[in-house]
């Protein structure tokens, strides 16, 4: 399934086909950020070209006729709410060392995103979550990811550090640390959380965080 088929799937699953949902699909970097050297499965030197039948570059074996497909990576979080707070987590691993970001990270093999956001959840901030719907799907092609995140409430205030954070702590929003956040995906997840609660009705967002500069 593509990005723009998923996304309007999403859509239509949650009722909410409508402007709010903005589809903005563009190939900003067609070379991915890691390239394939060696073929895994006969060890040769690979090749990166259009296969015949094709056409995208792909990292293709000459020799054995294997084509490594490389496709996004998608990141599973959560916005832990709770008395109108917010639960973040300051990280204690590089990217962002120190700085304030949503409870998320990188979807395993075999889990649902349901799944996947109730982990991440637990992983950082030891914090049990209940989902709610999801509230964000943010495109980032010039690292090759997909950022989505759920609206959840928090079961209770049992939460703690977990393994790749410093700290963990509930925000109202005049006190979130904007300037400290880690990650444009995070930021930008906040300040449409906070906009749709002022306006009185949660929706669902797609864009694209574009590479700055």
């Amino acid at each position: 399934m593509t990005i723009a088929s998923g996304l309007v799937a999403a859509c239509r699953k949650s009722g909410r086909l409508r402007s709010n949902c903005t589809v903005i699909i563009g190939r900003e970097n067609p070379m991915p950020h890691l390239p394939v050297n060696f073929c895994s499965n006969c060890g040769a030197k690979v090749a990166y070209r259009i296969p015949p039948g094709d056409s995208i570059p792909r990292h293709l074996c000459d020799q054995c006729g294997t084509i490594h497909y490389r496709n996004p990576l998608l990141v599973i979080g959560s916005i832990p709410e709770t008395d109108e707070r917010v639960l973040l987590c300051r990280r204690a691993i590089e990217p962002r060392l120190g700085f304030w970001t949503l409870p998320a990270g990188f979807m395993e093999l075999g889990e649902t995103t349901a799944q996947g956001a109730i982990r991440e959840t637990l992983e950082e901030a030891n914090a049990r979550i209940e989902l709610d719907e999801v509230f964000t799907m943010l495109s980032v092609p010039h690292v090759d990811q997909v950022h989505l995140y759920y609206r959840a409430k928090l079961l209770d205030l049992d939460f703690s550090p977990g393994a790749e954070s410093l700290e963990v702590a509930l925000f109202h929003e005049r006190d979130i640390p904007w300037n400290e956040l880690a990650f444009r995906t995070v930021s930008a997840t906040l300040r449409l959380y906070y906009a749709d609660r002022r306006a009185g009705a949660y929706k669902f967002h797609a864009d694209v965080i574009r590479l700055a500069g």
